[in-house]
């Protein structure tokens, strides 16, 4: 599968779908049931307001007989007659020209509390979907972002929250609104005459043929829409952060072409849409005209016998252009429905991906921690069965330091990754004071543990919270102090603000060697009881190395410590030395005898450096 496409879109509906939206909106019912309310009392106002020109026009204007009135209009005069207002016709036009103006402004104050009232429900809906989704994210495990690009998770949370924000707000409520306002038109329209009635639904095949055109048509666009957009976003986030690539390999133009290609494929697909809609709603306004000439056609003949006052006519007009607005709308709003479904659908299964590494139920304490280290015949393979480790196994005592040294793809830094639960393993164990990690509590697990990589990573903030990661136990002091043992204070005392300089994303101000003494001191700060260093020197300059060797000493002593290096400076001051070869341990050297095997560690391994 191409990891670039978008996932095959399911049906429009689906129960259970359907089921799991409105969960989201169970905290915030009374936000959407009286946005229901205020909704069916704008639509019965709004329709109440259609009426006010017929009752003028056959009443005083053009007043008829009784038994010619529509039954609205006689339930008007009988009113009038029971409270015995007999107003002259510039009173009456007063009247309900006033009562006309009351109706709009009614329906504006409703249609303005509805939209306050749907808009903050929508908002609340996605932060806490927001929220859910980005949680999950934290507890997935690594191989799931091996699998998926970022820009694909950044879509879920943007632009597929987005298009059920767009449901909530615009979508149930609204199309709730076009359904009731289409029937009860619809029933003014018999209740005044029913024989215009019907001649009036007899386009009404036409109107449901076009909209079932769109429909169709349109959805297939928007899918193809929604494809093209998320390969776009893929391939910017994999470009923007690899630019510096881009950049010295001269890849821009051929990178320009690739995008434009992928741009011109969403223009097409977004020009499509245009078509489809450039074709639907001229064709609506053209059965909206049949419509009302036809209404006039008929209806003005039925004026002309007496069976149809004038009024009644006006009404019909009136009503036959509201009468194709909900369709029409309805329409629209399918294709927020089919948005929301795609997006659903994507969301719903990211979260259904089930936590593969979790705590137990019952997690095992480790009580006083003495930090010993042992795997038993672990094998490990990130894919099927093409094993990465092969029965490695070794025991680290408490407090000692072990260097593990190998190829490129030897399973050096698996090996990290399965210590710290990032993977589980498929055979074997991992120990920590002869419990298996898998038995232990993940957060107390590797809360043991700080871990110095060769690609440090820094956030966007100051240099104080990415030394702490935001951890308010850290105090000061003790962040400068750790800053002064590995010295990175004497570049971070250089910077504009010093400990609270801001950073930018990934730290791209700094150079290498301060990313990496900046993570040197993230690590001590926290005082861990195991220490991981990945090739952690190896972006530091030789004089740098020097500086911090000393504390490197230092942070070594009473821990437990694993490091990962080429550079046989970096690992002299370990007590063994684990040789990893083709997934397997090829041998395990104290001190005394690095010198015995450093010749074949050197001729083994030609990367090794002196």
């Amino acid at each position: 599968m191409d990891i670039h496409e978008e996932e095959h879109l399911g049906k429009l509906y689906d129960a259970q779908l359907a089921r799991r939206l409105f969960a989201y909106l169970k905290p915030y019912r009374k936000y959407f049931l009286t946005s229901i309310v205020l909704i069916t009392l704008t639509s019965a106002i709004e329709l109440s307001g259609l009426n006010i020109t017929m009752v003028v026009v056959d009443l005083y204007l053009k007043p008829r007989p009784a038994e010619e009135l529509s039954l609205i209009a006689r339930t008007v005069a009988n009113i009038s007659n029971q409270l015995n207002w007999q107003p002259s016709i510039p009173e009456a036009l007063t009247v309900f020209s006033a009562i006309y103006l009351l109706v709009i402004i009614v329906v504006f104050a409703l249609s303005y509390f509805q939209d306050v009232l749907l808009n903050t429900m929508g908002q609340y809906v996605m932060y806490d979907l927001r929220k859910e989704i980005f949680s999950h994210l934290q507890r997935l495990p690594l191989s799931y972002f091996d699998r998926n690009p970022v820009g694909r998770l950044v879509t879920r949370l943007t632009s597929d929250v987005d298009a059920l924000n767009e449901l909530m707000t615009a979508g149930f409520a609204t199309l709730f609104s076009d359904v009731f306002m289409l029937l009860g038109i619809i029933v003014f329209l018999f209740l005044v005459n029913w024989q215009l009635a019907l001649a009036l639904l007899c386009i009404l095949p036409l109107m449901i043929a076009i909209t079932a055109w769109f429909r169709r048509n349109a959805t297939r666009a928007f899918r193809t829409v929604r494809v093209k957009l998320a390969r776009i976003n893929s391939f910017l986030q994999e470009h923007i952060t690899g630019m510096a690539v881009v950049q010295i390999f001269n890849r821009e133009e051929k990178a320009y072409r690739e995008f434009a290609k992928i741009d011109d494929e969403h223009r097409k697909a977004n020009i499509d849409t245009i078509f489809y809609y450039a074709v639907f709603y001229p064709a609506v306004g053209l059965i909206n005209a049949i419509g009302i000439a036809l209404i006039i056609w008929y209806g003005g003949l039925q004026v002309l016998e007496g069976t149809l006052t004038l009024g009644a006519l006006i009404f019909f007009i009136q009503a036959t252009h509201r009468f194709y607005e909900p369709i029409q709308d309805i329409s629209e709003k399918y294709n927020i429905l089919q948005s929301a479904v795609v997006a659903s659908e994507r969301i719903f299964k990211l979260l259904d991906l089930p936590i593969s590494i979790t705590s137990p139920a019952n997690p095992q304490k480790l009580g006083k921690f003495k930090s010993e280290i042992e795997f038993r015949n672990v094998w490990f393979a990130y894919e099927d069965e093409n094993w990465v480790l092969k029965g490695v196994s070794f025991k680290i005592a408490a407090g000692e330091s072990v260097a593990l040294i190998g190829h490129t793809g030897a399973g050096k830094t698996t090996i990290v990754n399965l210590l710290l639960r990032f993977y589980d393993v498929q055979k074997g164990q991992i120990l920590i004071d002869g419990h298996d990690i898998r038995e232990l509590d993940i957060a107390e697990l590797r809360s043991q543990f700080a871990l110095v990589l060769q690609d440090v990573f820094l956030f966007s903030g100051d240099v104080k919270t990415n030394i702490t990661l935001g951890n308010d136990a850290i105090s000061k002091e003790k962040i400068i102090e750790a800053a002064r043992q590995v010295h990175a204070d004497t570049f971070i005392n250089r910077l504009d603000g010093g400990y609270d300089a801001p950073l930018t994303e990934r730290g791209s101000t700094l150079s290498a060697g301060q990313r990496q003494l900046l993570s040197f001191a993230r690590a001590l700060s926290y005082d861990p009881n195991i220490l991981i260093l990945d090739e952690a020197t190896s972006s530091v300059d030789t004089e740098t190395e020097m500086l911090i060797q000393d504390a490197v000493g230092k942070l070594l002593q009473g821990r437990t410590s694993i490091i990962i290096a080429h550079r046989l400076s970096t690992i002299q001051k370990c007590n063994r030395i684990i040789v990893l070869h083709k997934g397997k341990v090829r041998e395990i050297g104290t001190h005394q005898q690095l010198d015995s095997i450093k010749y074949r560690l050197t001729q083994s391994l030609p990367q090794l450096k002196r």
